[in-house]
């Protein structure tokens, strides 16, 4: 079925969509690295590239206010390549002002944007270079892109060669339109060349069999030359060579021969065919996909291995080797397009710490508090969907950590501090899991106000004896802030509780602590995925649970005597001692436990220790459900799962689990202490 004309339009314009929220995200990043770092030509070049591919790709595409708000910013990073601009702060706030707007008309359907806010940032860029004129406003549907005054040179003549390739077309570029702004450089002569049209039984609409060979009289240089063709010269052939007295001349003051220079211009030209082969054939080798078609693609393969674990169990009930080996085959095959089906959804966690450095940088400028983020294990490789709901908890601790934990710059300076503080954000594998850090050195966490503001609140009793970690545990709870006054960053009670809810439903857990004077720190620990596990299944009472086998260390054997005689539930592993909880009791099964019961020995936060089970079955592929929002409240069960005979099994917790039988021991503790009747 040929598409029509309106929704291949559509298919290209959101595609350009996509490249530029690529190209939006690069220019911001790279803006903040000229901010800190004052200049560099590889960054100014860098930006300049970016700005001009979105000018030029979005005229294309039929972005023209796009493309002629972007005009401005290209011809002012342009001076400032030329050295005619000086990188400032005002700048560079200037162009993510901008770069907000360039979001904006991206993203909406009839590029939309504040018409007064986008002539304001460019008055105000012009202004920078001395260009009093201000802006021309940005209205109409069809505004002209103007290309920026680079004629201030000597008229040179030029000439250039340019082949489009076979795949420039189907990126959505137009050859005329780069042809017509070659022409607003100067006077051109353009000569088509026809030997490559095939005949017309063997034309392909979507490839350009033109090519062209232009004289161009300009006083541009060849930097500007280069720049029309710049988004589109890694697929199509290009030279640009300079002919006449001009070019003659300039090779006699350095010195060189008319064939040398010849020779550069042909290695020139092989070098950049060369590269751009290169680059077509790493391009050709990825594939930009919908996430929605991989979610589809994992939750069939979800289904697949949920079907494989029932054939294996009807396997395991008929003594048929034939029916055996087809279950082992298709169990193999099923683990292995498991495997790749979840790495097709890992993917480096960069880009969302990286949106956070603009995030600093503008509660810096409002804070008044000069902040570094520093970017730690950014390679780190996690579940799309896991990647995908870590916004928000990490922009909540990261606008705490700047409100309430970086003092302002001469309370910093009192203590002996730098001026500049840092918010640090890492990311690590620790096992199966991922660890990420959100770390600052402010001034810490008042414990003492946290336990007033508790008491005022009735979460806790006046004389009540709190251990550090309890009292920290308040931030935590719905509507619970120390501020004293409600700003636009905090003071309304909510954040911290949204952080946990979302950590939670993650499947994470989360670990605070802080150093009063010294700074904050915050560990998440995450699961590097929400859709399938490998994991054991045990039985507890008669019920069947799965205990992921990452969290799992080994499993030992325990007899019934051994387990009466053990103090205070520890059991010896090789020589060390090991806390072990008894599932049986923490479920509060009443029937009677089997001779021998196994501890299965995990690794928590709180170090190593043990799950009492009465029996472990096997392994088994886990595809992960939802328990729905009824049991969202249900501590230490993560999900069920569907076994292969149709039942459901629980997908128990690990750190949960430990967690809530410390605070079961701890109130016991109190309401028991030592000594008392």
């Amino acid at each position: 079925m040929i598409s029509s004309p309106s929704t291949s339009a559509e298919l290209l314009q959101q595609s350009f969509r996509e490249e530029g929220r690529e190209i939006l995200a690069d220019l911001e990043s790279a803006l903040l690295e000229l901010h800190k770092a004052g200049g560099g030509a590889d960054l100014v070049s860098r930006i300049f590239r970016g700005m001009h591919t979105l000018k030029g790709s979005g005229a294309m595409f039929g972005f023209d206010r796009l493309a002629a708000f972007t005009h401005d910013l290209e011809t002012a990073f342009d001076k400032v390549r030329n050295g005619l601009l000086p990188v400032s702060p005002d700048l560079v706030n200037l162009s993510l002002a901008a770069l907000d707007q360039i979001r904006t008309m991206l993203e909406s359907e009839n590029e939309g944007g504040d018409a007064g806010v986008c002539s304001g940032i460019l008055a105000r860029i012009r202004q920078l270079w001395g260009d009093e004129r201000g802006a021309a406003a940005v209205h109409g549907e069809k505004a002209a892109v103007v290309v920026p005054d680079v004629a201030s040179g000597p008229a040179r003549n030029w000439r250039i060669r340019f082949a489009p390739g076979p795949d420039l077309m189907r990126c959505g570029a137009s050859p005329l339109l780069l042809l017509r702004e070659l022409g607003e450089l100067g006077d051109t002569e353009i000569e088509a060349c026809l030997e490559r049209i095939p005949a017309l039984a063997d034309i392909d609409p979507e490839q350009c069999s033109v090519s062209w060979d232009i004289r161009l009289k300009t006083g541009a240089g060849r930097d500007a030359i280069r720049d029309v063709f710049l988004f589109v010269e890694d697929v199509c052939e290009l030279a640009i060579e300079e002919e006449g007295a001009a070019a003659t001349e300039a090779a006699a003051a350095c010195g060189a021969k008319g064939d040398a220079i010849a020779r550069g211009l042909a290695e020139a030209r092989n070098a950049g065919s060369g590269r751009r082969a290169t680059d077509r054939q790493e391009s050709a080798a990825s594939l930009r996909i919908p996430a929605a078609r991989l979610d589809q693609l994992v939750g069939l393969v979800g289904e697949l291995v949920t079907v494989q674990a029932r054939l294996s169990e009807l396997s395991a009930r008929r003594e048929d080797s034939e029916i055996a080996q087809a279950a082992e085959e298709i169990e193999r095959l099923s683990s292995a397009l498991r495997e790749n089906s979840m790495n097709l959804r890992m993917m480096p966690i960069r880009g969302t710490f990286e949106r956070f450095r603009r995030l600093v940088h503008d509660l810096a400028r409002e804070l008044n508090k000069p902040v570094e983020l520093a970017i730690e294990g950014a390679d780190t490789e996690l579940d799309k969907a896991v990647i995908d709901r870590l916004g928000d908890p990490l922009m909540h601790l990261i606008r705490n950590s700047m409100d309430h934990g970086i003092e302002p710059p001469e309370v910093r300076s009192a203590r002996g501090k730098p001026a500049v503080a840092t918010i640090r954000l890492a990311a690590r594998h620790v096992g199966a899991t991922i660890e990420i850090v959100v770390s600052d050195d402010g001034g810490g966490i008042d414990s003492g106000a946290v336990r007033r503001r508790a008491v005022e609140r009735g979460m806790a009793a006046a004389d009540a004896s709190l251990s550090e970690q309890e009292v920290l545990a308040f931030l935590w709870e719905p509507g619970f802030s120390t501020a004293e006054a409600v700003t636009d960053l905090s003071g309304r009670g909510v954040g911290m509780d949204v952080v946990r809810r979302a950590i939670e439903s993650l499947r994470g857990s989360i670990d605070l602590r802080s150093r009063p004077g010294q700074g904050t720190n915050i560990a998440l620990r995450l699961p590097l995925t929400l859709a399938i596990i490998d994991g054991l299944l045990v039985e507890v009472g008669g019920g069947r649970y799965v205990l992921p086998l990452a969290a799992t260390l080994e499993c030992i054997e325990l007899s019934g005597a051994q387990g009466e005689h053990a103090a205070g539930r520890m059991a010896d592993v090789r020589g060390e001692l090991v806390p072990y909880i008894r599932l049986r009791d923490h479920f509060g099964v009443k029937t009677a436990a089997p001779e021998r019961e196994q501890i299965m020995v995990i690794e928590s936060d709180a170090g190593r220790c043990g799950l009492m089970v009465d029996k472990v079955l096997g392994n088994c592929q886990t595809v992960i459900r939802s328990l729905g929002k009824l049991f969202r409240e249900v501590q230490g069960v993560s999900g069920a799962t569907v076994l292969g005979d149709g039942t459901v099994a629980l997908i128990l917790d690990p750190p949960r689990l430990v967690q809530d039988a410390l605070r079961t021991r701890t109130r016991g503790a109190r309401a028991h202490p030592p000594g008392a009747p």
